[in-house]
């Protein structure tokens, strides 16, 4: 119990335990007032004493809500405290599902495109870095970003030899659960660069998804990592495993849910994300998996999902999977980078000296807007914002590209800022090095580059020893937290203004 001084002028006592289990003592609360970080905020009020609480709803359990905090804290309030429209309210965002608009519940977050939907964050780093917040050091080996929905993290790893999805508490950093999703199958697949997981798992409706390198494709419960249903890429649907492994985070679109098992049965394949039953497996696209995730479209009233292969950048009908056009594509050695879709425009880049392309899909087919080499894109990704987009290229380092034109805007290349990853958040580029292991700030503007802070990661993983792996996986942003991961080795930044 504490004394809480409230912004409204009442003081109130408070039973907090910030856990899953935290019970808010909803008659000692006042009004709490002030700017909101989260989106979509309501008030709740207390039926009995009418006292109200800001903050957004997060889950609706068996016997009380979960609301999120203006301080970022997600805390449990009892129904039999709420009013009955707050009662109704919960009840319709529980079944409306989806993520809230602050939520990460994905590779490249809710809309694929890497941008954090915060605000008010800081913009510059104090010396040494932003407030280390907590770290956990038991992730495993993997490449995997984390998903962020509620107060918990989603990351995949392997232990032991076994693949697992990794649930944290957002605020502590402790384990909330694990769950075996398959084997780590360290001679299935080229572990040169090092083993473990890839894709990020996807989040959505109170069930989380996820695979393996191997393909093992598996749906648990998100709260206690409880298995629904399990399938093969390979087995069920004619896939075959990548030469570094399966590495796609699944798509959720609606009822649906995507994935890419590539071969000759049908490169795309759409999923009951409930039951995981086949809907359509696209039959005429016989392309192999290769590392990027499929984006969904809509172009003129057609929904589409978009994927990137080898040799080709394909669109396919959301509902039937039908082919709706091709674009070659000169990939070498491995493609990576998720497309990215703006008003009728594709963009698409890869490494191994092959460059980038836009590709205009708005009239029903493909055609080519401009192909140069100024994004060699590796694997980091690429981020549009505005009329531009920013990643880093193999050679130029870190560039700023017209989206319209291709032409080159600026780059900067040389220590710590030579190839990495990017993420972005109000208005600025969160980016990662892949060989110092260090994270720095820059302005996202066609302007020029300018670096407003820069720290290391407070330790390396030894997991990486005798690899040729780096530092690869990517930043992501969400509520005022950085998340920073290599390997085993997960850190929480504060990063809020």
């Amino acid at each position: 119990m504490f004394s809480l001084l409230l912004s409204s002028g009442f003081t109130g006592s408070i039973t907090i335990v910030m856990n899953t289990k935290s019970i808010i003592t909803f008659a000692a609360l006042g009004l709490l007032t002030g700017s909101l970080a989260q989106a979509r905020p309501r008030v709740w009020k207390d039926a009995t004493s009418g006292r109200t609480l800001t903050a957004e709803f997060v889950e609706l359990t068996k016997d009380a809500i979960k609301v999120r905090r203006h301080d970022g804290k997600v805390v449990s309030i009892l129904l039999s405290r709420l009013t009955p429209d707050d009662i109704a309210f919960a009840r319709t965002a529980a079944k409306s599902g989806g993520p809230l608009a602050n939520d990460w519940p994905s590779w490249r977050g809710p809309n694929r495109d890497g941008h954090s939907a915060d605000k008010g964050l800081l913009t510059k780093w104090p010396d040494g870095g932003p407030k280390l917040v907590w770290a956990f050091e038991d992730c495993g080996k993997g490449y995997s970003s984390p998903s962020v929905v509620g107060n918990r993290l989603y990351y995949t790893g392997s232990r032991k030899g076994k693949a697992e999805i990794i649930c944290l508490d957002a605020g502590s950093g402790e384990e909330t659960w694990s769950t075996i999703i398959g084997t780590d199958p360290e001679k299935g697949y080229n572990t040169g660069w090092g083993a473990g997981t890839r894709g990020a798992p996807t989040v959505d409706d109170g069930l989380v998804y996820s695979m393996n390198a191997n393909g093992d494709l598996t749906c648990l419960t998100a709260d206690k990592g409880e298995k629904k249903w399990t399938l093969s890429l390979v087995d069920d649907f004619g896939g075959k495993i990548p030469n570094w492994g399966y590495s796609e985070s699944p798509l959720i679109d609606g009822n649906k849910l995507i994935v890419t098992p590539g071969g000759e049965q049908g490169a795309i394949v759409a999923l009951d994300k409930k039951t995981g039953k086949a809907i359509w497996q696209s039959k005429d696209l016989k392309d192999g998996a290769q590392y990027s995730s499929v984006i969904v479209a809509e172009v003129k009233g057609k929904r589409q999902y978009i994927q990137l292969f080898m040799k080709t950048l394909a669109g396919v009908d959301a509902g039937t999977g039908d082919v709706l056009w091709t674009s070659k594509w000169p990939g070498r050695t491995a493609v990576v980078p998720t497309p990215i879709y703006s008003d009728g425009h594709v963009y698409i880049s890869s490494g191994y000296g092959v460059g980038c392309k836009l590709v205009d899909i708005s009239g029903g087919e493909a055609r080519e807007v401009w192909v140069n080499k100024v994004m060699k894109n590796h694997h980091g990704s690429v981020i549009k914002v505005g009329d531009h987009v920013y990643g880093f290229s193999d050679g130029p380092g870190l560039v700023c590209q017209n989206f319209k034109t291709g032409e080159q805007v600026w780059s900067e290349r040389g220590p710590g800022k030579s190839k990495g990853a990017v993420h972005y958040a109000d208005g600025m580029l969160i980016c990662l090095d892949e060989s110092e292991g260090s994270c720095f700030l820059a302005k996202a503007s066609p302007d020029g580059f300018e670096e407003l802070g820069r720290f290391p990661m407070p330790r390396k993983t030894e997991l990486r020893e005798g690899t040729r792996g780096k530092v690869w996986t990517h930043p992501v942003v969400v509520n005022g937290r950085l998340y920073l991961r290599d390997q085993d080795l997960v850190f929480c930044f504060d990063v809020k203004g």
